[in-house]
């Protein structure tokens, strides 16, 4: 499954795509936020209501989300942040976590497969977490894509792996007391600004609108020091596997 959708697939140029592209273009006759975020939820009760193996509720999960980001791009939405795998979710069982890194190991290496989409649509990859607590192979993958297209700048991914809020602010944190310790700045020079500056997302915008895939209306975690009052929440309910996020 590809992560940079190009022109929809014969079989899928039904009348749902031709009423997706209608409703496209009607949203783009108004404001079009610039920034957008979603937790990716309800894989795993997706696949069971379905019957699945959660693996392949994993799996098409992904597919949405291949799918979301191609509405993403035709909408004119050049800034995309998903919550793909909390630091919480290394304490689910061990096969569920294998599963996981194996889903991840597949799908970093085939964004590097991807590699002329990516160039031709300008799209700057980056992966946010404590990318230590992967595998080897696997933070390999995600330092050679994000090397790859660093000088993109037509629209950006930022896919937050190994992550949660607490650390990210924690980090931060931790970089301006050492930056204190060894006299690079003072200790009047900390501030919300320079914290804001310490974070992983320090080169983005904050999120206009922030979505939720599976009718949970926590933030679990994630991007807590950026959505502020202005950033618009929504929260998905969970749909068939025709139609919607899973």
């Amino acid at each position: 499954m590809s992560w940079i959708r190009e022109e929809t697939p014969p079989d899928e140029n039904t009348w749902s795509e031709r009423f997706r592209k209608f409703c496209a273009n009607v949203l783009k006759t108004g404001p079009i936020p610039k920034h957008v975020a979603f937790i990716m939820d309800g894989n795993r009760r997706f696949a069971r209501k379905k019957g699945m193996d959660r693996a392949e509720g994993h799996l098409m999960g992904f597919e949405k989300l291949a799918e979301t980001l191609k509405w993403c791009r035709d909408l004119g939405i050049n800034e995309v942040t998903v919550y793909a795998f909390s630091i919480e979710n290394f304490k689910r069982s061990k096969e569920e976590v294998e599963s996981l890194m194996e889903i991840a190991r597949q799908k970093f290496a085939r964004l590097l497969q991807e590699k002329e989409a990516i160039m031709k649509h300008g799209v700057c990859i980056r992966v946010l977490g404590n990318l230590t607590l992967l595998p080897l192979d696997i933070q390999r993958s995600i330092a050679e894509a994000m090397v790859m297209s660093k000088d993109n700048d037509k629209a950006f991914l930022n896919v937050c792996f190994a992550y949660t809020s607490r650390h990210e602010i924690s980090n931060a944190v931790e970089e301006m007391a050492e930056g204190v310790e060894k006299g690079l700045i003072r200790p009047s020079d900390v501030s919300e600004s320079l914290l804001d500056h310490c974070l992983y997302t320090s080169h983005s915008p904050d999120p206009h609108l922030l979505v939720r895939t599976s009718g949970e209306v926590r933030l679990s975690d994630f991007l807590l020091w950026q959505v502020s009052p202005p950033t618009s929440l929504s929260v998905k309910t969970a749909q068939e596997d025709s139609s919607g996020f899973r």
